[in-house]
């Protein structure tokens, strides 16, 4: 048999894991769990690049490491931590920073957006803080993924230029000192996108407010509330008027419909979402119907995710010891990396 493939990915710590965190990213890293060797870390030292509140970010990474296990992340056949209980990859970090040029992470688009380089607002004119760790975002996010040896990566369009610079960065380091890191590959995988309820023009964002998400692990009444009031269309196909039989596969409803299609199809009622998308484009769908079977799968689906989440927390008495438990098993990981690149770029063992 070939070696497994390890695979990591990492997720920002929030205190909620919306149903859109689940739908595009968490249900394929559980799937996965099945045919590789997988590493998933709650990136609470990347969330600290913009303004936050300090008993925040440790409630909410807790938070998000307890919902891991509750989605069906397996501590038994996957390393899941916290990024910060980790130090052996702050120190790769810094030592993967002396083989990446400034002007890589300047050109960076999401350090651009996000600072406001691309409309011209420099920090200095706009009063605006912005973090250096901002800029150095991306070589800690290299740090995270090299300091496994990861094969592949699991990303959205988004951060794509990120990987490709960890990729840059693997290939500098084996040049100049040996081969130590493999160079991680994009792992194609089906993302599923989960828009907002109230406004389906745009992501499923907590930022947005309560009405535009829906919690894993949110009450039955309220999610059956939000999708009644989800909304729709007038009736109206995205694609407009009638299609020929050949590009009938690749009519879209409206943005509303779809998003409820989606979610359908997410909790595993492919059959039920094609029927029902059939019957729109024929006149028949009756919206209350669709929205009556999208909320049964997501009651069903949550409901089984509170009982784990509350087992979890029944079992789990000292949480912060059972994190740190598992933040020995990453650092075992991550130690053994740190020691052969030290001894390759010649710098001394603690």
């Amino acid at each position: 048999m070939p070696p497994r493939k390890r695979v990591y990915s990492g997720i920002q710590p929030t205190a909620v894991m919306t149903i859109g965190n689940y739908f595009g990213a968490v249900q394929n890293w559980v799937r996965l769990q099945d045919e590789c060797d997988c590493v998933y870390c709650v990136v609470d030292l990347h969330a600290m690049t913009g303004s936050y509140d300090a008993e925040e970010l440790r409630h909410s990474s807790r938070e998000m490491f307890v919902s891991l296990l509750a989605a069906g992340i397996d501590p038994e056949r996957t390393t899941v931590y916290i990024q910060s209980t980790v130090p052996e990859q702050t120190e790769l970090c810094w030592m993967l920073a002396t083989l990446t040029s400034l002007g890589d992470l300047s050109r960076m688009t999401q350090f651009k957006e996000k600072s406001g380089l691309l409309k011209g607002e420099l920090a200095e004119d706009s009063g605006t803080f912005i973090s250096a760790g901002l800029l150095f975002y991306p070589v800690l996010q290299a740090a995270d993924i090299l300091a496994y040896r990861s094969d592949c990566v699991p990303v959205g369009q988004d951060q794509s230029q990120h990987l490709e610079l960890s990729r840059g960065i693997a290939r500098r380091f084996n040049s100049r000192f040996g081969y130590l890191f493999p160079e991680p590959e994009t792992l194609h995988t089906p993302v599923t996108k989960v828009l907002s309820t109230a406004d389906p023009t745009r992501k499923m964002s907590k930022s947005l407010g309560p009405r535009h998400y829906i919690g894993l692990f949110e009450e039955e009444d309220s999610i059956r509330r939000k999708i009644r009031s989800a909304v729709t269309d007038s009736g109206v196909p995205a694609t407009g008027g009638a299609a020929d039989e050949e590009d009938a596969d690749d009519r879209r409803a409206s943005p509303g419909i779809e998003n409820l299609l989606t979610m359908l199809t997410a909790c595993g009622h492919a059959a039920d979402a094609e029927q029902m998308r059939a019957n729109y484009f024929t006149g028949t769908l009756r919206y209350v119907d669709l929205k009556g079977r999208t909320a049964e799968a997501l009651v069903t689906l949550t409901s089984e995710m509170r009982e784990r989440r509350a087992d979890i927390l029944r079992r789990e008495t000292d949480l912060d010891g059972r994190i740190m438990e598992m933040a020995g098993q990453a650092r075992a990981m991550a130690g053994e990396t740190l020691a052969l690149a030290r001894e390759k770029l010649g710098v001394f063992q603690p």
